[in-house]
Order: structure tokens, then C-alpha cells, then sequence
């Protein structure tokens, strides 16, 4: 029996990187595996629990084939490394944060994963990422419209869509992945 993909997605400032610290422990009770992504950023600036590489280093796992997934988002590079092929043969469930910009090309490769997407009210989301202080006000604005119209044209396309609401306490956040992800017979 195969594992299953739940990939994770929203927007910068949604927590996504939160959510994930928050329910590792009960995640990892339940064999469900967390993906360390690969990133061309810094380590003290990831703010999440990633693999800082350098541009030349990330094209040269590209060639070497070490990513199942990897995609371009924001002046970045980022790589799902392909541990999770074997993870996922193997019958573990398998959690990553994915892009959402990505999305079709991972729906491409892993036609059965379970999509969770985390949204944030408006207003909460720009408080987030005005606290963040990496972009511009104008920057932060164009993002929200941005986010605003992706997140309404997948709400649209995507029947089966697990969309979790993260404007409130973490831990309810965390309860209702967890509720979600119990309903799919996922990191069951």
C-alpha cells in the first residue's frame, strides 16, 4: 500500500511554517513524515525548518535529480527531495509545504494527493506581514490582491479541497488539520 501526499499550501504570512511546528509531534505519533524543503536562502532566514543551499548548489541537485518536486517563487528556489518517492512506497504519509503556484505540476506527478490549503483573513494576513517587514507596503498590498483572487479560483476548482482557516489560535488550527487529515484516512 502506498502512502499519501498531503500538500500543504497559502499564502506567505499564513503560517504555514507554524502549523507545521505545532503538529510535528502528533503528526510524527501518527508515521506521518515532514518534508525539509530545500531552499536558496539563508538558514537564519528561512524561518522554517528548511535546507538553506546556495543558487549553484541547488542547480546541481536539480541535474543530480535529488528533488521529486522544485519550483521558482519569489526570487527563490525551492526542493522537495526525492526521499519522498521511497517514503511514499514504502506506505508512510508524507507532509510538505508546497507552493501554490506549483500546484498543477505536483497534481501532475502525484494525482491522488490530498491538498490542504491554509487561509488567513485579509486583515490579519497583512498585520503578519507588515510585522515580517521583508516587503515594501505597496509589496504587501499587491500580494493580498494577488492572494485574494488565487485562493478564490482554486476555492472554484477544487471540489475536495481541505481549506483550514489559520486566523485564529494555532491550536485550533492544528485540531482541525488533524481532524481533516484523520477524515481522509490520512496519517491515520
Amino acid at each position: 500500500m502506498t502512502g499519501r501526499l498531503i500538500y500543504l499550501i497559502g499564502p506567505s504570512g499564513s503560517g504555514k511554517d507554524s502549523l507545521l511546528d505545532a503538529a510535528r509531534e502528533a503528526l510524527a505519533a501518527r508515521g506521518c513524515r515532514i518534508v525539509r524543503r530545500v531552499i536558496t536562502r539563508s538558514a537564519e532566514a528561512t524561518g522554517e525548518a528548511a535546507q538553506a543551499v546556495s543558487v549553484e548548489r541547488f542547480e546541481a541537485l536539480q541535474v543530480e535529480g535529488a528533488f521529486a518536486l522544485d519550483w521558482f517563487a519569489n526570487g527563490l528556489h525551492y526542493g522537495i527531495p526525492i526521499e519522498i518517492d521511497q517514503w511514499l512506497a514504502e506506505g508512510h504519509d508524507v507532509l510538505i509545504n508546497g507552493s501554490r503556484g506549483h500546484l498543477p505540476q505536483a497534481r501532475a506527478r502525484y494525482p491522488h494527493m490530498s491538498v490542504v490549503l491554509l487561509t488567513v483573513d485579509q486583515a490579519v494576513l497583512r498585520e503578519r506581514l507588515q510585522r515580517r517587514a521583508r516587503e515594501s507596503a505597496e509589496d504587501i498590498e499587491t500580494r493580498l490582491a494577488r492572494n485574494a483572487q488565487f485562493t478564490q479560483g482554486l476555492l472554484a476548482d477544487d471540489p475536495e479541497l481541505i481549506v483550514l482557516d489559520n486566523s485564529g489560535p494555532l491550536e485550533q488550527t492544528v485540531g482541525r488539520l488533524m481532524q481533516h487529515l484523520e477524515r481522509a484516512d490520512a496519517c491515520a
